[in-house]
């Protein structure tokens, strides 16, 4: 009678199987945690023109500007009435000389006259109304005034170098003599600078409102052989590059104009072998 049994070649089949099975469940298992903890994309910021938009009134309308609106030729510097005619010093002199009592008739009417009518006849663009902002400017806070932002906390010292070498930003203090010295690299051997004003200086910088890093910032100062003082002033210079960035995540944040945005906050990230800046939140002038 013939005997059913499991055989040498059932026993490797089926071993082969089993560990077929368990390598396919092993990579589905694989992929899918990668799926789950993948970084997420990068985002497509929309590149912004920089251009300074502060100036304008606590209590002024949104869609106010200085200037005023006309459908005559645009002029700097316009007057809302008719160009009088001039009247010749030699002209007054003579009438008092002759008369005196109509030739400070005549002075009081032509002082009047110029008074009244001081610009040249044209228009300008707007609506003359009170814009809405603070300070000078066609509307809305200034980048300096508007931009908070804050490094981690539980970053060490020489992570919060890299953070600041890596967007590039430049520390200034400015010492009792008047002069403004400038240090960069600080996460390898800091390079030193100064100059005798900030004539020229036209980048963004901010200078420290609260938080811990202040002290981290003297530590750093100090180890570039910078002297420092808890009364001394410590500058943080962007380039135009990181502005750019900051504007661009203002912006792409709630798609609001920067004359409506009162505060932004941003904070720096690390992300991969870099760090990034994102919006953690926003106050609005209305």
């Amino acid at each position: 009678m013939p005997v059913m049994k499991v055989t040498s070649y059932d026993r490797v089949s089926s071993f082969m199987m089993a560990v077929v099975a368990a390598l396919v469940i092993s990579v589905l298992a694989v992929v899918s945690v990668w799926y789950i903890r993948r970084p997420p994309p990068p985002s497509e910021l929309v590149p912004l023109e920089m251009l300074e938009v502060s100036g304008g009134f606590e209590d002024g309308n949104i869609d106010d500007t200085w200037d005023l609106q006309s459908p005559d030729p645009e002029d700097p510097n316009a007057s809302l009435e008719e160009e009088t005619e001039e009247v010749s010093i030699e002209e007054v002199l003579e009438n008092v000389v002759e008369l005196s009592d109509q030739a400070t008739e005549q002075l009081e009417q032509v002082v009047a006259d110029s008074a009244a009518n001081s610009g040249k006849v044209g228009s300008a663009t707007g609506t003359g109304g009170r814009p809405l902002g603070s300070g000078p400017g066609a509307g809305g806070i200034s980048r300096e005034q508007r931009w908070f932002i804050r490094f981690g906390r539980d970053a060490s010292v020489d992570e919060y170098a890299k953070q600041l070498d890596f967007f590039g930003i430049e520390l200034g203090v400015l010492q009792p003599q008047g002069q403004l010295v400038y240090v960069s690299g600080l996460s390898g051997s800091p390079r030193k600078r100064t100059a005798d004003s900030g004539k020229g200086e036209n980048r963004l910088y901010m200078t420290w409102q609260s938080g811990e890093r202040r002290a981290t910032d003297e530590e750093l100062l100090k180890k570039a052989g910078v002297p420092t003082t808890r009364q001394s002033v410590i500058f943080h210079f962007y380039p135009p590059k990181t502005e750019q960035q900051l504007a661009s995540l203002e912006y792409n944040y709630k798609k609001r104009a920067a004359q409506e945005i009162r505060r932004t906050y941003f904070i720096a990230q690390k992300q991969g072998s870099g760090y990034i800046f994102n919006v953690t939140r926003q106050t609005y002038l209305r």
